[in-house]
């Protein structure tokens, strides 16, 4: 652990990973804001946070034009990465993948919302097709698609790229431009009336702050707390195989949505699968524990009937991390807490963390700095929904 340099900050940032960072090197990119700026960070190997644990993909196939024009963004950002970080032959070039999705569908019901998802994809600039089992089939005869009545799929900005990288510049830059970033867990909150005073850290040590940003990933539910709030996030699990197969593929694996739940795609010359539990409980912070007959029961016989080649494949890596799941309806959680106006929340994010992270970054950057979003109005995903049960619709959540 160490202490923070000074006793007061304008704004404190609890969480130092894909949010906080992000947060906090937007923050010093909004003109006219000079404030300081403390990221707290309780672990900073990063060994047990989502970001260490992200698959990196990004995709525009979304329902809601919101979360469409986020991630499309988002591609923007990872294309333009060394433009965006200042220009320097220092900063690395992002390469974005551009595999795609493949959502099946098995029902005509499930057809219908594909379609109808594509539709809004389309008027908004995403290269979306939807397509039938045929098309899929010419397009990619190594599936099995007896069961599959149509796709969409998407080949322009959309894949996977290096998240662990972008998240490693977030965070240089950052302190490069003045963020200070301690190794301390926040133990507790200090409020009066409608405003946050101070947090104060494991070692005693009491810090002033103007805003308090919670970006506590799976924990956020356990912050919100220590502020007298309520937020609906919690840890899931979620599991990642990476496998050889006997009989490579003579062409990438997009990103595939199995019906199953599970999903795979290319990984360089190996392939990534991965899935949700079928049961799939709110879990302990600190919960990794690993179910190995996942793999058996659910990942591999799904994998190996929708793609006949892959019935002989072999685990070379596999983890489990969390998603910061929230329990309301799977979006994100943004903005100032109604009843303590400098609480800021930037959580909730299902799954879709990373992939957003460089637009929502910068809207909580702009509601701190200017008192509003300016590149993006991200308004839908207010966070004081939940308390008043009015859900952001998306019907693509994986």
């Amino acid at each position: 652990m160490n202490s923070p340099a000074r006793s007061s900050y304008d704004v404190v940032i609890i969480g130092g990973a894909i949010y906080g960072s992000s947060v906090a090197w937007w923050l010093t990119q909004m003109k006219g804001f000079d404030g300081t700026v403390l990221v707290v960070e309780r672990d900073p190997t990063y060994s047990f946070a989502s970001t260490s644990h992200t698959n990196s993909c990004i995709r525009q196939q979304f329902s809601n034009a919101t979360n469409i024009q986020v991630s499309q963004f988002g591609a923007e950002f990872v294309r333009n990465f060394r433009e965006y970080m200042g220009g320097s032959e220092e900063v690395p070039h992002l390469t974005l993948q551009s595999y795609g999705y493949m959502y099946l569908a098995d029902t005509p019901e499930f057809a219908t919302t594909l379609k109808e998802a594509q539709t809004i994809q389309h008027s908004l600039g995403a290269a979306t097709k939807h397509m039938s089992r045929d098309e899929i089939a010419a397009a990619y005869p190594f599936y099995q698609l007896d069961d599959i009545v149509a796709g969409n799929h998407n080949l322009v900005n959309e894949g996977y790229f290096d998240g662990g990288t972008m998240f490693d510049w977030f965070k240089r830059s950052a302190r490069a431009n003045g963020v200070e970033y301690v190794h301390a867990e926040v133990t507790a909150i200090t409020r009066k009336g409608d405003s946050v005073q101070s947090i104060t850290l494991n070692d005693g040590t009491i810090v002033a702050c103007g805003a308090v940003v919670n970006a506590s990933g799976p924990r956020a539910a356990a912050t919100a707390k220590m502020a007298g709030l309520d937020i609906p996030v919690a840890p899931r699990k979620r599991y990642t195989f990476i496998f050889d197969a006997a009989q490579p593929l003579d062409r990438d694996l997009p990103l595939t949505i199995d019906p199953s739940g599970v999903h795979m795609r290319s990984e360089g010359k190996y392939y990534l699968a991965g899935c949700p539990p079928d049961e799939d409980p709110d879990v302990a912070y600190d919960d990794f524990d690993f179910d190995h007959s996942l793999w058996e029961n659910k990942v591999w016989p799904a994998i190996a009937t929708r793609i006949p080649q892959f019935e002989a494949i072999k685990v070379i890596n596999e983890w489990v991390g969390h998603y910061a799941f929230n329990t309301f309806d799977q979006n994100a959680l943004l903005g100032r807490a109604e009843s303590c106006p400098n609480f800021i929340f930037v959580n909730g994010f299902s799954g879709h963390g990373l992939q957003q992270s460089p637009a929502m970054g910068r809207g909580i950057a702009e509601l701190i700095a200017y008192g509003e979003y300016r590149s993006l109005d991200l308004s839908a995903f207010d966070a004081n929904r939940a308390a008043r049960g009015q859900h952001f619709l998306e019907t693509a959540v994986i």
